[in-house]
């Protein structure tokens, strides 16, 4: 999904910051924008880390001026553990990549965003941020709490000219399965019941698509919300 919102942002004319803790990937899809007449760079970070947060807006800002847009996308899933079976390890970085991650960025933009009295800032939660078996407890817990930052965050600064919203993806053809090692037999059987009303899985490019209307002047009454992404399957 971020290849995807970096490359239409790119075809829409934005200059695009690809992050990614593979770089290889990003300097892909860098060189895919710029053999379509865009301009991008790459900045390796692992958003678990602080400081990789702060080199990557700050290099955002040292090579294109300022920063307009914000997308945290980074996100990683659980193995579907239910509450009994949460180890701390995995409940501690899942909510650093997929939440304090979010907090951080946001962080780090507000200045620049406050100082010129504009800006936006795109979340991507999940529909596991809405109900309560997309997933395990940790993955789910973590979700939520995006969409609760997001909220807060929309109704905080909006008399500053700041927009804060979210995506709530269903089921998108995407590379997050691959983070899952050793799923929990007990928890993805409870959760298999729903997976039957899920009308299709979604396309990177439509998630994209959201993050283009949300970002663009189009979308500026909408704020502090999440849109939802699913071809209906929360309307259950």
């Amino acid at each position: 999904m971020g290849k995807a919102i970096a490359t239409l942002y790119a075809k829409e004319g934005a200059k695009v910051v690809v992050s990614d803790i593979n770089v290889d990937a990003a300097n892909s899809t860098v060189e895919e924008i710029k053999s379509n007449g865009g301009e991008a760079i790459a900045v390796m970070a692992n958003v678990a880390h602080e400081e990789d947060i702060q080199n990557l807006i700050d290099t955002a800002v040292n090579t294109y001026g300022t920063l307009d847009i914000l997308v945290n996308n980074a996100g990683v899933m659980d193995n579907f553990e239910p509450a009994g079976d949460i180890e701390d390890g995995n409940w501690e970085r899942i909510f650093a990549i997929n939440t304090t991650s979010v907090m951080r960025a946001t962080r780090k933009a507000l200045p620049i965003f406050l100082e010129k009295q504009k800006g936006v800032i795109i979340n991507v939660a999940s529909a596991g941020g809405l109900n309560g078996a997309r997933a395990g407890a940790t993955y789910t817990a973590s979700k939520h709490a995006v969409v609760g930052f997001t909220k807060n965050t929309g109704f905080m600064y909006a008399q500053n000219g700041i927009r804060c919203n979210a995506i709530a993806p269903g089921g998108v053809e995407t590379n997050i399965s691959s983070t899952m090692t050793n799923i929990i037999a007990f928890g993805i059987g409870r959760t298999q019941s729903g997976m039957g009303h899920n009308p299709r899985t979604g396309k990177p490019e439509e998630i994209a698509k959201v993050a283009l209307f949300l970002a663009s002047d189009e979308a500026s009454f909408v704020n502090g919300t999440v849109i939802t992404a699913d071809a209906g399957w929360t309307a259950y």
